[in-house]
């Protein structure tokens, strides 16, 4: 997320998974948008809908859904923290990957919604031995290639091995991110990066809870 719209993260993640205890009370009913009329299975983040989850995913189960939340980002040569609401969608069709986006927008200091802010869409594709390929193509002009060893049912971390950027793209280098499951149920995740000639530091830190699934 390189759109000025989390700082440091959670200090701890959970190492239990209880369920989704802080989730919306219609989440299990709920699901991403649908295309009825498409003639392939469409994407699904609703685990009782849909396709059958790919059991080279089953590793990355407790991730899929539809995640909403509050977070702050910091920069290196800009004064901040910035806070920014997100939607995190981790979505699947029965094929051994799933989709992922991150829709953000900007909060003012009394939490008021001032103006879309960045957007992140890719892929997260769980390999035969339980690592990870995850790429994420950034609104701004950058696609990172992250990798990661085998998660274990309640955190994920991942470490960009290359990232491509357009001519007008923020000059940024490489991220470390980890995700995991806290307080009974939410998703929380830090993003460290390298960008604008500065070593790897805290840059993104979000706390989201379940609306679908």
């Amino acid at each position: 997320m390189t759109d000025p719209a989390p700082g440091d993260g959670p200090e701890e993640l959970s190492t239990t998974i209880s369920g989704p205890k802080n989730a919306a009370p219609d989440s299990p009913q709920r699901n991403r948008p649908q295309w009825d009329d498409l003639p392939i299975p469409d994407d699904t983040a609703n685990l009782r809908q849909g396709p059958d989850l790919h059991e080279q995913c089953l590793g990355l189960l407790p991730l899929v859904g539809v995640w909403r939340g509050t977070g702050e980002v910091v920069y290196p040569t800009i004064d901040g923290p910035f806070h920014f609401g997100q939607q995190l969608t981790f979505a699947h069709d029965g094929r051994p990957f799933l989709t992922y986006e991150a829709r953000s927008w900007l909060l003012g200091q009394d939490g008021e919604i001032i103006r879309p802010a960045a957007r992140e869409t890719g892929f997260w594709r769980p390999q035969e031995d339980g690592s990870l390929e995850v790429l994420i193509a950034h609104a701004t002009g950058i696609i990172e290639m992250y990798y990661g060893p085998k998660g274990d049912m309640r955190s994920w971390e991942i470490e960009t091995d290359a990232v491509v950027r357009t001519p007008s793209a923020k000059d940024v280098q490489g991220s470390k991110r980890l995700y995991g499951l806290v307080n009974q149920g939410d998703l929380a995740y830090v993003d460290e990066r390298a960008m604008e000639g500065q070593p790897m530091q805290p840059h993104l830190s979000a706390l989201l809870h379940r609306v679908v699934g």
